[in-house]
């Protein structure tokens, strides 16, 4: 061991943390654009988590650890009667809202969902809302949650941009945690030394591994990952809010630390510092450029990266249908992370494997003209042979530019194409969609069918009266962040 790992002189807090710690504090929320998207993604979210409710797996998870618990101004979860202390709300907010895989993305060096953190910002502005009541005191708005939810986007979007975890193996649900603990101190009243104690303990932790997205591991645990996370981020806050000690040197310890421990070893992606340790890469400050470029998942409940293959593959359902006995071969043509992500050969296991598997997300499109998340169930897929049929007649090819667009900030395009080839020697043309309906550049043609969506979902809860009052309520910019944050959840509990 070095005399370096020796030295006790306590360093001051890794400046990664101090400006994510600086921006939540001290940084002010203006663009009418980052709220006005804000907004509709509360709206998507909470209408994600509505319609996995329909789902046992997912709801088998939910309620109190110690059945019949009684929680004093206990957080709600949306859907439900449920009253929970903020960390267990935290988990199931985060938890349906993530089973569907139907929530927004950001895609970058690392891709995730970032409205995630809505988990842990709902359940502590919902419990200190009633809480602030119940003392006399103005609850806290709507308003605090937009700008939470803004924050908690860029923390995760702005670090994934240049920094990829999953290549050393890591989960991106690691940002969640980040960037709930964040928000949610923010949110009980943190000072500077607290908010940067419950983010040093965020890295501290252990992170989760990507193995259960992956093949041949790939199961349901990806669905509850984020509520994990955004719950933990909670637990955090409230660990730093009692006045616990920070880890202030948690990235940059040698030996010890983040850095050196889970990343310098293996991850070439990492810029150097000079004295040879690698380190994230920050490219641009934190503002909200994250919640304005974010991708909504409008179309489809499906893996981000192959929303627009989905889109292709709705396309070519006319042409195909009446032929999928006649097919040869059909060629994807992607983009490198889709490969790498979620290109799979052979038998699937369960439906959280088939909904991050291309083959099968274009093949359901291919042959019945839609997809919707009941299709990646095993009855669904067991009485229809002619999914794994068309998944074996298909071939993966990247192409560079494809690779490259996806990764340029003035694009970000998640761009897939489409050829089927038949038996007689004829083929369909390509069909190339480089945008999905959720991308940025698509908002005026996306949002009317975002909020279609919403209240396609909103129905699947509640009736019909109370469905018109939450999306009249949601529609409306200026009410909606002058609601108090418990009364705007009083309409979305049973």
């Amino acid at each position: 061991m070095s005399a370096n790992v020796d030295l006790n002189n306590r360093p001051d807090y890794d400046r990664v943390l101090q400006d994510i710690a600086d921006y939540v504090l001290t940084y002010t929320i203006t663009s009418p654009e980052a709220l006005n998207i804000a907004r509709n993604c509360l709206m998507d979210t909470l209408g994600c988590g509505l319609l996995a409710l329909r789902f046992p797996e997912c709801t088998k998870h939910l309620g109190p650890i110690v059945e019949g618990t009684l929680v004093p101004f206990g957080a709600r979860v949306p859907g439900t009667s449920l009253r929970l202390d903020p960390v267990k709300a935290a988990w199931d907010i985060g938890c349906i809202v993530r089973w569907l895989d139907y929530n927004d993305t950001w895609l970058a060096a690392e891709w995730g969902h970032p409205s995630d953190n809505l988990g842990g910002i709902l359940a502590v502005a919902d419990h200190l809302s009633q809480k602030r009541v119940a003392n006399g005191e103005a609850p806290l708005t709507v308003r605090a949650v937009l700008e939470a939810m803004i924050m908690a986007h860029e923390i995760q979007g702005v670090i994934a941009l240049e920094n990829s975890f999953n290549r050393v193996g890591l989960d991106h649900v690691l940002l969640v945690k980040v960037a709930s603990t964040a928000v949610c101190a923010k949110l009980m009243g943190a000072d500077r030394e607290q908010l940067l104690s419950a983010l040093s303990h965020a890295f501290v932790d252990g992170q989760a591994l990507r193995t259960y997205r992956h093949a041949p591991n790939a199961g349901s645990r990806k669905s509850w990952a984020a509520g994990d996370a955004s719950s933990r981020g909670v637990r955090l806050a409230d660990i730093a809010m009692r006045g616990e000690m920070g880890v202030p040197g948690v990235l940059t310890a040698p030996q010890w630390g983040f850095y050196d421990v889970l990343f310098s070893h293996t991850n070439k992606d990492l810029a150097l510092k000079p004295e040879g340790q690698r380190q994230f890469s920050l490219s641009q400050p934190y503002g909200t450029y994250v919640m304005e470029n974010v991708l909504f998942k409008i179309s489809f409940p499906a893996e981000f990266h192959a929303q627009t293959a989905c889109e292709a593959a709705v396309t070519l359902h006319p042409q195909v249908r009446d032929r999928l006995h006649e097919i040869e071969k059909i060629v994807i043509t992607t983009h490198e992370s889709a490969i790498r992500i979620i290109s799979k050969q052979g038998k699937l296991a369960n439906a959280a494997d088939r909904d991050h598997c291309i083959q099968y997300m274009t093949a359901v499109p291919m042959a019945f003209g839609n997809l919707v998340a009941e299709q990646y169930e095993d009855d669904f897929h067991a009485a229809h042979p002619i999914i794994d049929e068309l998944r074996e007649k298909m071939v993966i090819v990247e192409d560079p530019r494809f690779t490259r667009e996806y990764l340029e900030a003035d694009k970000r395009s998640i761009a897939n194409a489409i050829q089927v080839f038949f038996t007689d020697g004829s083929s369909t043309g390509q069909v190339v969609v480089e945008y999905p309906i959720g991308h940025r550049r698509r908002r005026a043609e996306g949002i009317p069918l975002l909020e279609d969506k919403f209240k396609a979902n909103l129905a699947t809860r509640f009736v019909g009266q109370r469905c018109k009052q939450i999306f009249a309520l949601c529609k409306d910019q200026a009410a909606l962040e002058a609601t108090p944050v418990h009364a705007f959840v009083d309409l979305l509990v049973i």
